[in-house]
């Protein structure tokens, strides 16, 4: 039997995420963003008018609740903006990652040797705009660890067969 080493680790030498180059998201990806955000505020505008329109104890509040809401429209608008200018991603050598959030700042760091499967989806508003999304999906799940959208949909391609390149290497 061989025998056994396990020595430590200097940590300070290891390799920092934090320094890597991040890709930013297509800047159609926003107006992606922004179209849904107004079809879907719009709706829910009218549902809200019409339910003012026809409840009589609600018709008094009329003005104050239309400005809620449209101020309540600006927060989510801002800090979307916000979440889309702080969304990145980025390929390694050996893996994959993906940074979101607003207040707090996730990393997501997935190796090339735990995908599995990765799956490119384009919606209606972002095939108009010749944007796709990248899902990549690792071993012990049913949903995708990393969805990246926003993505050019030739350079999703590419990597979505970069991606299959190293899964083939490792079968």
């Amino acid at each position: 039997m061989e025998d056994f080493i396990n020595e430590t680790i200097d940590t300070t030498q290891l390799p920092k995420y934090e320094e890597v180059e991040f890709s930013v998201l297509h800047p159609n990806y926003w107006k992606v963003i922004l179209i849904s955000l107004v079809v879907f505020y719009l709706i829910a505008g009218i549902g809200l008018g019409l339910a003012l329109y026809f409840n009589e104890v609600l018709a008094v509040f009329i003005t104050e609740l239309s400005i809620a809401y449209v101020v309540f429209v600006f927060i989510v608008l801002f800090f979307c903006r916000l979440g889309f200018k702080k969304k990145g991603f980025a390929f390694r050598n050996h893996d994959v990652l993906f940074r979101h959030g607003i207040i707090a700042t996730n990393t997501l760091v997935i190796p090339y040797n735990r995908v599995q499967h990765v799956a490119l989806h384009e919606g209606l508003l972002s095939r108009f705009f010749g944007l796709a999304k990248i899902e990549i999906f690792t071993a012990g799940g049913s949903s995708s660890d990393i969805e990246i959208p926003g993505i050019a949909k030739e350079q999703a391609e590419n990597i979505k067969q970069l991606l299959m390149g190293k899964i083939q290497k490792q079968l």
